[in-house]
């Protein structure tokens, strides 16, 4: 049993160092943080604030690697604290000199901002609200209330967001790539990647391309939306850009399946034309030019197969895009969503979410308080942090909170040991600051499946080397610190994965159907633009579903789906992200329609929804297809594998029991 635990836990991480590649984004953004941390560390020793440490780890939390994104997150989060540390000044004023009334007031907190967090768009800050209320009301309650409290209360404000949030924002200011440089580089990098596919079919670059394409255009669409925002650049560059950020994606999108399709096979001088054109949009997007008009004259295709020229003809007319100027794109409908989400006070889930992380943090706070431990206070923060709506995604964060403490505290100890002793002067102990930053920031700056263990290896680190106004030795912080998380791990993990635990899996269906839905639209849609959006946003659909797959690995066995019902999802997600190119590649309108390729992807999302609505499962597919070398024919084809796959008959497993549990 205790090796199938290791190897459902840690073996999955394992998996995982081959995200840790290098790229010159990458290491941008952990030398600006890393700098910004090493600043950070600089003002609060030169003014002896408290906690320096705690200053220079928040700063993980205020830095994105876009420019935009970070200032904001600056600016918000000084706000949100001071508005926080004003509210909890009048609830210390009732609670300070009664710890019992201070443990009700932080679980009757805890548990208000925690059903916020899960019931409503406060989801991404609600956590953190909580954990800083909890934290401050025990700080606040050591000490008397009145002119003391409203003096720790500031200096609350100034180490935890006025320091890190205002270097961040110089630093990001001077230093912070623009969002337009964002996306030209990340386009020139996509166009690059299409043109080595194009020389070599069978090169790792083709299989990179996948992945790219697997991303979609919201990011580069997102950046672009904060390039408006903070009006660096001209609305008619904008526009230029998100003309090029679709066409780009369309290229993408052809070339990967030429790549992919034998049926496609282009001969070797076809192949080297369509890279030189692409090379010299490449190099214009590089230098910040707007693209121009690249000529494609093609030898006689008359050899090709009938996909080969429809492809051809892809490539060629999303080239010819790249110089089209920017025209006002009408983007895909939006459902208006309210405050909080449709089900708040009828699903029971968001209360029990709640009651299970509070009833976890009183626990350790409880626990410390009574010990008179204060070094182990960490096992309260750990529950916060940890805390997700679902047990895979719980126990995939406490994971890596545990690996990244151990390898930062461990980072730290030799530090203590071997480099403490040599620093003579607040350079040093910054280079020392900039060197762990760096490391950190380069973890927490690649997949959200490793990034978190960037922040813990930054939390250990810089507790162990900033220790106050000068060198320290002390190596029982670094100690208790980890006791602690250990702590809080252990005591979220029975709470979040054995009481009234929720499997992953039940996200899949609903975003598998999702995606369908969103496909469902592509064949009725004759705007280019609109079609790539539609198959962009399918495949951030199916990306979800993709990581909740692969997350369900996670969890234990009590509730984790059959291998068999995951392998066979993790089938349909691949062939509905096949089939989201297919369909963007098609252009007979009327063959979809004769196939109804609509009404039947519609009838697989109700099928996925509603799985005991027998009435309801798609009928096997038409075998016209068969004979269709199009990329019409080639989307019929997933279409058809979806359908066999969920053709009445073939059972639901037991994950949907475990769904609904």
């Amino acid at each position: 049993m205790a090796a199938n635990a290791i190897e459902r836990h840690v073996l999955p991480l394992t998996n995982s160092l081959q995200l840790l590649a290098a790229s010159p984004e990458r290491l941008e953004f952990a030398t600006r943080l890393a700098l910004i941390c090493a600043l950070t560390t600089l003002v609060t020793e030169v003014y002896q604030t408290p906690d320096p440490a705690l200053s220079a780890y928040v700063v993980f939390f205020m830095n994105r690697p876009e420019r935009t994104e970070s200032l904001i997150l600056s600016a918000a989060f000084m706000v949100i604290i001071a508005v926080v540390l004003a509210l909890l000044l009048i609830v210390v004023n009732f609670v300070a000199d009664d710890p019992m009334w201070r443990v009700i007031s932080i679980a009757v907190i805890s548990f208000g901002l925690l059903f916020l967090g899960s019931a409503s768009k406060l989801r991404p800050i609600a956590g953190t609200v909580a954990l800083i209320a909890g934290y401050v009301l025990d700080l606040l309650g050591t000490i008397q209330t009145g002119e003391l409290a409203t003096r720790a209360l500031l200096y609350t404000w100034l180490f935890v967001a006025g320091i890190p949030a205002g270097v961040s924002i110089l630093v990001n200011l001077v230093l912070g790539p623009s969002p337009r440089r964002t996306v030209e580089r990340v386009i020139a990098d996509r166009l690059r990647l299409c043109a080595a596919a194009l020389r070599q079919s069978d090169s790792p670059a083709t299989r990179e391309l996948s992945a790219q394409v697997r991303e979609g255009v919201a990011p580069l669409l997102k950046q672009l939306g904060l390039a408006g925002i903070e009006k660096s650049v001209p609305a008619r560059d904008i526009a230029a850009l998100k003309q090029a950020t679709l066409s780009s994606f369309a290229l993408m999108t052809a070339v990967e399946a030429l790549a992919t399709s034998p049926e496609g096979a282009l001969a070797c001088p076809v192949r080297i034309k369509l890279a030189d054109a692409v090379e010299q949009l490449t190099g214009a997007v590089q230098r910040g030019e707007s693209p121009v008009a690249v000529t494609l004259e093609l030898p006689d295709q008359t050899a090709c197969s009938p996909l080969a020229r429809e492809l051809l003809t892809s490539i060629r007319d999303a080239v010819a895009r790249f110089a089209e100027s920017g025209t006002p794109m009408r983007a895909p409908p939006k459902k208006k969503e309210g405050f909080l989400v449709e089900d708040a006070f009828s699903n029971p889930e968001h209360v029990q979410y709640a009651l299970k992380t509070t009833a976890a943090a009183v626990f350790c706070y409880l626990l410390y308080s009574l010990l008179d431990w204060p070094g182990i206070h960490t096992c309260f923060l750990t529950c916060y942090i940890v805390a997700q709506s679902t047990a895979a995604e719980s126990v995939e964060k406490l994971s890596l909170r545990i690996i990244g403490c151990l390898i930062g505290a461990a980072a730290g100890y030799a530090a203590i040991v071997f480099l403490v002793p040599a620093l003579t002067s607040i350079g040093g102990l910054m280079i020392a600051v900039f060197a762990g930053g760096w490391a950190a920031a380069y973890v927490a700056g690649g997949s959200p499946r490793i990034g978190y263990a960037g922040f813990q290896i930054a939390l250990a680190f810089f507790l162990c080397i900033i220790q106050g106004s000068g060198p320290a030795f002390d190596l029982t912080i670094a100690r208790d610190r980890i006791i602690g998380i250990i702590i809080g791990n252990l005591v979220s993990y029975f709470m979040l994965v054995y009481l009234w635990p929720v499997t992953i899996t039940r996200r899949v269906n609903p975003a598998l159907a999702a995606a369908l839905r969103q496909l469902a639209k592509i064949p009725s849609t004759n705007d280019s633009r609109e079609r790539v959006l539609l198959s962009s946003q399918a495949h951030g659909t199916l990306t979800e579903a993709e990581t909740a797959i692969a997350l369900a690995q996670y969890e234990p066995s009590s509730i984790r789906a059959s291998p068999t019902w995951l392998a066979a999802r993790r089938a349909q997600v691949e062939n509905s992200q096949s089939l989201a190119n297919w369909l963007l590649l098609s252009t007979d309108a009327r063959e979809l329609s004769r196939a109804d390729v609509a009404g039947r992807l519609e009838r697989l999302a109700m099928h996925l929804t509603e799985p005991s609505d027998a009435a309801r499962a798609p009928s096997p597919a038409n075998e016209w297809v068969a004979v269709s070398e199009t990329p019409t024919g080639q989307a019929t084809r997933r279409l058809q594998a979806l359908e066999k796959t969920l053709a009445p008959g073939i059972p639901e497993t037991e994950a949907i029991a475990h769904a609904h549990a």
